[in-house]
């Protein structure tokens, strides 16, 4: 077969594959189904809650009515909005503890191709060619092994920019951008970063898919547990070597990097004080504002799933159903040496070797004679994973308050404090292990069952510590402790 009708052949088979996804059917559902989620969903509105969203929906069919388009009457928005779900065009995930809407990463992806083929414009200027450019020439230095080329590379950048100093020294009026051209270039680099939630969505589906599947096959089924354990971890390290994980993986490095951190965010604020920011639309300057935090939060929540993956896989590895796995395997493998190094196990060679399987004959039950080829034992058991502490994170956690500990603090202090002390007093007195949060609602508590005088109208502020170290400032009803409150 020629190359190009294997490339063909290759191609269709995928394009089957892709008739039968999410992204195929919400391009093929009724033209306002994507019209109404382009309306609904932006880069500055990734989630809406589910009372808003149906109430939205709500209003946007009952126009649809009016044009006597043809809908099921029986159907509510509530509807609509459980079989997109069922389709897997939304998901309907529980945040802050009510349900939200968001796109999936396929129908983030639909709706980005329908916008830029439904726009007017284009930001193809010579910005972008200037960051084509510039791609292509980092990636050729970072890949030539010749250390000789890239310095000269460099000290070419050097002369470089030490002609541009020269220049915008000897000239009061630097040439800046014009303002359609500045427009272009923010629009295109707003175009980069609108292909970054679905590859976060991807990464985090991915991940919840391994939750799935430990909790589903490890925790549950009779399958070889060490295998399974196995499997998941070489899905993971897959995961990451996808390009939403190297994506995933570069946006973690850059928070974990303050310097750039600090460096991207000066250059958004001072980039929304130029002129030409006026000619953006509202909603491409609130996408620069919050760009970083977008980022952010989408990154957060593959490493809230992250974490929920790692727990699984501690409780397992604790389980006595995986020592029993480990054991079963050792005791397997030995006994595989022990069969290996026998000297009385070994196959002996016949004089002439019988060929039981060459004649085509059957038997009258349609049975074949004997066939080595039949019988080829499994592959030997892989070695069970090795996990060690690394491989465990807890999420640290605010420890719950010490009552007596407290009881005993507000004795102390009404003691040296002629009787009468407040709660700021109480906490200032406390260890620094125990100045958190938790301790001031002990202190709370301890007020309310002790009949503490308690001041609605002033407010007092209390500084504590969180487990990050940060320190945080609350601001609480005026109580005092006095002679007359007791506690148990």
């Amino acid at each position: 077969m020629r190359p190009t009708a294997a490339n063909a052949v290759a191609k269709w088979h995928a394009q089957k594959q892709w008739r039968l996804s999410p992204a195929w059917r919400l391009l093929s559902a009724a033209p306002w189904t994507v019209a109404f989620l382009r309306a609904e969903f932006t880069a500055a509105n990734s989630r809406i809650p589910l009372e808003e969203f149906h109430a939205d929906l709500a209003a946007f069919i009952k126009e649809l009515r009016f044009e006597n388009l043809n809908l099921n009457d029986a159907w509510q928005a509530s509807n609509y909005a459980d079989s997109w779900v069922r389709n897997q065009f939304l998901a309907r995930p529980m945040v802050d503890g009510r349900f939200v809407y968001e796109p999936t990463a396929a129908t983030a992806r639909v709706l980005t191709f329908v916008d830029s083929e439904t726009s007017t414009t284009t930001n193809l200027n010579s910005s972008r060619l200037h960051s084509l450019l510039q791609g292509i020439e980092t990636l050729t230095y970072q890949t030539d092994p010749n250390p000789e080329s890239r310095i000269a590379q460099l000290q070419a950048e050097i002369a470089e920019r030490r002609s541009e100093i020269e220049q915008l020294r000897t000239t009061d009026n630097p040439a800046v951008l014009s303002t359609d051209s500045a427009v272009a270039a923010a629009r295109s680099i707003l175009d980069l970063a609108a292909s970054l939630p679905a590859d976060f969505k991807r990464m985090r589906d991915g991940v919840a898919d391994m939750l799935h599947t430990i909790r589903a096959e490890i925790m549950e089924s009779s399958v070889t547990k060490g295998v399974a354990v196995g499997q998941v971890l070489e899905g993971d390290r897959a995961l990451r070597n996808t390009a939403e994980g190297e994506t995933f993986q570069g946006f973690t490095e850059f928070l974990n990097d303050p310097t750039r951190q600090a460096r991207f965010r000066q250059s958004v604020n001072e980039l929304l004080e130029r002129e030409f920011i006026d000619q953006l639309t509202p909603e491409e300057r609130g996408t620069l504002v919050t760009l970083v935090r977008e980022m952010r939060r989408q990154a957060g929540e593959v490493h809230a799933v992250y974490g929920r993956l790692s727990e699984n896989l501690h409780a397992y590895v604790q389980s006595d159903e995986f020592r029993e796995s480990v054991q079963l395997r050792k005791a397997i493998h030995a006994a595989a040496q022990a069969v290996a190094t026998s000297r009385a196990l070994r196959p002996r060679t016949p004089v002439v070797a019988p060929l039981l399987y060459a004649p085509a004959f059957e038997t009258l039950a349609q049975l074949g004679l004997f066939n080595p080829a039949d019988h080829v034992p499994p592959p030997p058991l892989e070695a069970p994973p090795a996990l060690s502490d690394a491989d465990i994170h807890r999420t640290p956690s605010t420890p719950a308050p010490d009552m007596p500990a407290l009881h005993a603090a507000v004795d102390r202090a009404r003691a040296g404090r002629n009787g009468r002390a407040t709660l700021a007093d109480v906490f200032t007195d406390l260890p620094a292990e125990l100045r958190h949060l938790n301790s001031i609602r002990g202190l709370i508590l301890a007020a309310r069952h002790s009949g503490a005088a308690v001041d609605d109208a002033a407010l007092q502020p209390v500084h504590f510590t969180q487990i990050d170290g940060s320190t945080r400032t609350a601001h609480v009803p005026l109580i005092t402790f006095t002679k007359d409150s007791r506690h148990d």
